[in-house]
């Protein structure tokens, strides 16, 4: 093919005397549209100035080029020239297409000039003109004029509907614009699939799962659902109001799956926990007609990333270096999020210094990625560079820098943070909400912690759950039972993190017989099935109360894989009560799923120093040191003069 266009480029281009003169305008449009189609843009103005005589089908190809090439400024200055040409007429379509350049780089003031000149030559009242109007208003939020222009139309088709409809939902307007397709469904302009397309956009943003639904009948009946366009949309709008099963059915059902189909059934998967099936789905579109976009290659790279295949990562970042898509934010994002949850922090940052031109969610990645691995000043040094960088720190920046702040327990950094989040006007965001009123419970200050709870003008499971747990942590038991309660007065479900919450409270205020109507009801009232977490916080309850018999034989029934957690709980309940013999029997469980846990034999130790058995005391340690376990050091840290530093037991040694 690049042959064929390098020899037909000087053909094109190197025109005898003798071949012009023969040539007609037709002749030299076509060569026209030949050279803005291959992309020699810059001969094809030479062409056009080199033109004998020029009509209005030359002119509007070429501005048409440059509206293509998003030069906006050589489409005006054309447009300019042509308008005083004395047998040129500026036809509705040369306007439509001045508007859609400036909806392009969203100049509505410079599309008031072309408004101005197809009143004038009256085009306004045109079907193109119009529609274009409409599209570039509503989505430069001028609803009002938007509208105004669309009741002026004569006559109204499915562009025009469309336009409006796409305008509204632009502008964040999701409900007029599902009010405005009901209107365009009880007129007699049919529906297409792009007007399909736009709509479920609305229904998918208010999470409006019925209205969705009624208007997947409509596609079928119109049969549209055959269309791969649409049936992304569709599924689209499914996984955005969590019904992610309807979603794959409707996706892996198709005849013929494009690239968009691919990545929706792949990233589907990824957020239905199922990564596993996410990359089955990968390889199945390999060996399909469809090939991996950036944004494949992004969602298949977080499944790797998800399910710690270090070595698949690798080789998928090595395809990703074939296929020159390094350079692609949603695929470099996408490494060194992978990398960064690989404990590969120095390969994250080496991708993150290579991007010549980093976004915000660079920054976002790479911030999260020390925040995981615990380097607190880091992150913090990171997010003086955004500032530094011209960038403003997002939700997502903030909250992941506030849970540093909340793990080191380090308040003054975080009512920093704090003003920082007020200056942006972030306060109402629910993240940063429940990022403040965790940072706030966990450096001590529930009391702050309440009034950002308080504050709160929108109802969030989140942030609800938020401040329950922070009560739950607090020892405010019985505050967080009474905010519990309140959920479904305010119209909120718990979920499976709301109930971890409450199951706490009720552990530490010993409430043995509301915790299991908790427990129960998660179940039987809200159809949540009790992870190995909710098991984990009733085995806690039974032993703080001195219910061993019942722990051990909850943990027995757990129908998940026991994990040396829930026995760990049970041993320290057998320290604190005295149980050696229980405690031995499910220490030696402990050792043979771990047997370098330094706190298991610690533990048992304690046990037998508590029963006065000195000399099986000294066995396990001596054994310990057999094995070479040792027990991590515990570490602190201390702000002094705005720097943090941090300290292992009986050290002064600040840590690296």
């Amino acid at each position: 093919m690049a042959k064929m266009i390098s020899w037909a480029r000087p053909h094109i281009r190197r025109l005898s005397p003798s071949t012009s003169s023969r040539m007609t305008v037709i002749q030299y449009n076509t060569r026209l549209r030949e050279l803005i189609k291959t992309g020699y843009l810059g001969d094809a103005r030479s062409l056009f100035d080199s033109m004998p005589r020029r009509d209005e089908i030359s002119w509007t190809t070429l501005i048409s080029g440059y509206v293509g090439a998003m030069d906006i400024s050589e489409a005006f200055a054309l447009f300019s020239v042509m308008r005083v040409q004395p047998a040129l007429r500026v036809d509705h379509f040369v306007l439509s297409l001045l508007l859609k350049a400036c909806t392009l780089v969203m100049n509505p003031n410079l599309g008031e000039s072309v408004h101005g000149y197809a009143i004038k030559t009256g085009e306004a009242n045109s079907l193109y003109v119009g529609s274009a109007l409409l599209d570039m208003y509503t989505k430069a939020g001028r609803i009002e004029l938007g509208y105004r222009i669309f009741d002026e139309m004569p006559l109204k088709n499915v562009i025009s509907w469309t336009a409006l409809i796409n305008g509204l939902i632009s502008c964040g307007h999701c409900r007029e614009a599902v009010s405005c397709f009901a209107e365009m469904c009880k007129s007699e302009v049919q529906c297409n699939g792009h007007t399909f397309a736009i709509i479920l956009k609305a229904c998918a943003d208010l999470d409006a799962l019925s209205c969705g639904r009624e208007i997947h009948t409509q596609i079928i009946k119109k049969g549209f659902d055959a269309s791969s366009f649409v049936a992304n949309s569709l599924a689209t709008m499914y996984n955005k109001c969590r019904k992610f099963d309807n979603a794959v059915h409707l996706l892996e059902r198709m005849a013929t799956q494009d690239v968009v189909s691919w990545t929706t059934i792949i990233t589907t998967y990824i957020q239905m926990g199922m990564e596993e099936s996410a990359f089955e789905a990968f390889l199945r579109m390999k060996r399909s007609d469809a090939t991996p976009d950036e944004y494949t290659y992004g969602a298949v790279i977080s499944a790797c990333a998800s399910l710690s295949r270090t070595k698949c990562g690798e080789q998928l970042h090595a395809q990703v270096l074939c296929k020159g898509l390094s350079n692609s934010l949603p695929v470099a994002n996408s490494i060194i999020s992978m990398y960064s949850k690989l404990g590969q922090l120095s390969s994250a940052l080496t991708i993150f210094h290579e991007i010549t031109k980093r976004d915000i969610v660079s920054w976002n990645t790479i911030v999260t990625g020390y925040s995981q691995e615990g380097c607190g000043e880091e992150a913090f040094e990171l997010l003086s560079w955004i500032r530094i960088e011209g960038l403003t720190p997002t939700e997502s920046t903030l909250a992941v820098v506030l849970t540093v702040c909340s793990n080191m327990a380090i308040l003054k950094q975080g009512m920093q943070l704090h003003a920082l989040v007020l200056s942006l006007g972030l306060e109402q965001a629910p993240t940063i909400q429940s990022a403040l009123i965790n940072m706030y419970a966990k450096c001590g200050s529930i009391k702050e912690a309440y009034k950002i709870f308080d504050a709160a003008t929108k109802y969030d499971i989140v942030v609800w759950t938020t401040m329950i747990n922070g009560y739950a942590e607090h020892g405010y038991s019985h505050e967080a039972i009474d905010l519990f309660e309140k959920l479904a007065s305010v119209g909120l479900r718990p979920d499976p993190v709301t109930y971890i919450g409450i199951l706490t409270a009720c552990s530490h205020a010993g409430l043995i017989d509301l915790g299991f109507n908790y427990f129960d009801s998660m179940s039987r009232e809200q159809r949540i099935n009790p992870s190995r977490e909710h098991y984990g916080c009733m085995i806690d309850l039974l032993c703080r109360a001195g219910r061993l018999d019942e722990a051990e034989h909850m943990i027995k029934r757990m129908p998940y894989e026991h994990n040396d957690v829930v026995w760990s709980t049970l041993l320290r309940a057998c320290n604190i009560n005295g149980d050696v013999d229980r405690g031995r029997r499910i220490a030696e469980h402990i050792l043979e799923l771990d047997p370098n846990c330094a706190g298991t034999h610690i533990a048992l130790a304690t046990v037998y120093s508590a029963k006065e058995r000195w000399t099986d005391a000294e066995e396990m340690r001596k054994m310990m040191k057999s094995k070479g376990v040792t027990k991590e050091p515990g570490w602190s840290w201390i702000m002094v003069k705005d720097c943090v530093s941090t300290f292992a037991a009986e050290s002064a040694v600040e840590k690296d």
